[in-house]
C-alpha cells in the first residue's frame, strides 16, 4: 500500500474514532412521553421511526396521504407501547395541508418536542426530459412543505427546547444521474436548513436542527426503482430510522448513514474527476 493510501486510510480511521468518541450518549428514557410528529410515516423509514418512538413510549402523530394505512400504523404503534398514537391524512403538495398537520399535532399533543420531516413525493428514476411541471410539484412536496411545517412548529419547539430533524440524502450533497428533480429538492433542503441552523444559533434559540444524510435504504419504493440498474448496497430502513431518532434526541447537527456516506461526500471535493467517473459507471445504462 502506497504512502498516500496509508495516510488517507489513517485519516479516515482517526476521524471515525473522533466522531464516535465525542458523540453524546443516548438516553432512551428521554423519549418517554415525548411529543413527536413524523411525516411520511405510512411506509419505509417514516413507518419504522413511528415504531421505534412507540417502543420508547412517546406520544406520536403520524401523517401521510393514505388514511387507511396510517390507521394500521397507528394501531401497531399503540400495540408497541406508544402513550398516544394519532394520525392525520394530508397531501404535502397542498399549500394548506402542511400547516394543518402541525396545528393538529400541537393541539392534540399539547405541543411538540420533535418534528421529524421525512416525506417525499414520487419521482421517476430516469433521464430528465424537460418536465418542469413535475420538478415544480416535487419542490412543493419535498422542500416548500418542509419550510412551511418548520416555521409553523418553531414556536412550540422553542417552548419545549425541542428538535427539528430533517431527513435528507447523499443526493443532496452529491449530484447523481436519473434523479435530477429529486436531487434538486435535497440540495435545497440542505441549503435552507443549514442557513436556518446558523440563524437560530445566532438568536440563542432553544431549538436544535439535525440534518440526516442517508445513502441507499432498502425501502420498497427505493428498491423498486434501482433494482437491476445499480449495484450500490442498500441498508436497512429500521436501522436508519433508529439512527435518525438518536441524532435528534442527542441534538447532533448531522447524521451520515451509513457512516461511509460522509467519506463519499468528501471524495467529490478531494477527487472530483475520479468521483464523477465512479458515479457515471455505477449504473447499468446504454444510450
Amino acid at each position: 500500500m502506497g504512502t498516500f493510501k496509508k495516510v488517507l486510510l489513517a485519516s479516515i480511521c482517526v476521524a471515525f474514532v473522533a466522531v464516535k468518541w465525542f458523540t453524546p450518549s443516548f438516553d432512551a428514557e428521554s423519549l418517554k412521553g415525548a411529543r413527536v410528529l413524523v411525516t411520511g410515516a405510512s411506509t419505509g423509514i417514516g413507518e419504522q421511526m413511528a415504531y421505534h418512538y412507540a417502543r420508547f413510549g412517546a406520544q406520536i402523530v403520524i401523517t401521510a396521504r393514505r388514511e387507511k394505512v396510517l390507521q394500521q400504523v397507528a394501531e401497531e404503534c399503540q400495540r408497541l407501547g406508544a402513550q398516544k398514537a394519532l394520525y392525520i391524512a394530508a397531501d404535502m403538495a397542498s399549500v394548506s395541508d402542511p400547516e394543518k398537520v402541525v396545528e393538529f399535532a400541537v393541539e392534540r399533543l399539547g405541543g411538540l418536542d420533535y418534528l421529524i420531516l421525512n416525506h417525499i413525493g414520487p419521482s421517476p428514476f430516469s433521464m430528465w426530459e424537460g418536465d418542469v411541471e413535475h420538478t415544480r410539484w416535487l419542490m412543493q412536496v419535498n422542500f416548500f412543505s418542509y419550510v412551511q411545517m418548520a416555521w409553523k412548529a418553531l414556536p412550540s419547539l422553542e417552548q419545549s427546547k425541542g428538535s427539528l430533524v430533517i431527513v435528507s440524502s447523499l443526493l443532496g450533497k452529491m449530484a447523481s444521474p436519473f434523479v435530477a428533480p429529486y436531487t434538486s429538492t435535497k440540495f435545497a433542503l440542505n441549503g435552507f436548513f443549514g442557513a436556518l441552523y446558523h440563524e437560530l444559533a445566532m438568536k440563542k434559540s432553544n431549538v436544535s436542527i439535525s440534518v440526516c444524510t442517508l445513502g441507499l435504504i432498502d425501502t420498497e419504493a427505493a428498491m423498486n426503482k434501482v433494482r437491476g440498474i445499480t449495484s450500490v448496497p442498500a441498508y436497512p430502513a429500521t436501522d436508519a430510522a433508529l439512527n435518525i431518532i438518536i441524532t435528534g434526541a442527542t441534538r447532533q447537527t448531522d447524521l451520515y448513514y451509513p457512516w461511509f456516506t460522509q467519506v463519499v461526500t468528501l471524495s467529490k471535493d478531494w477527487f472530483p474527476s475520479l468521483t464523477s467517473y465512479i458515479i457515471q459507471n455505477s449504473y447499468n445504462y446504454n444510450p
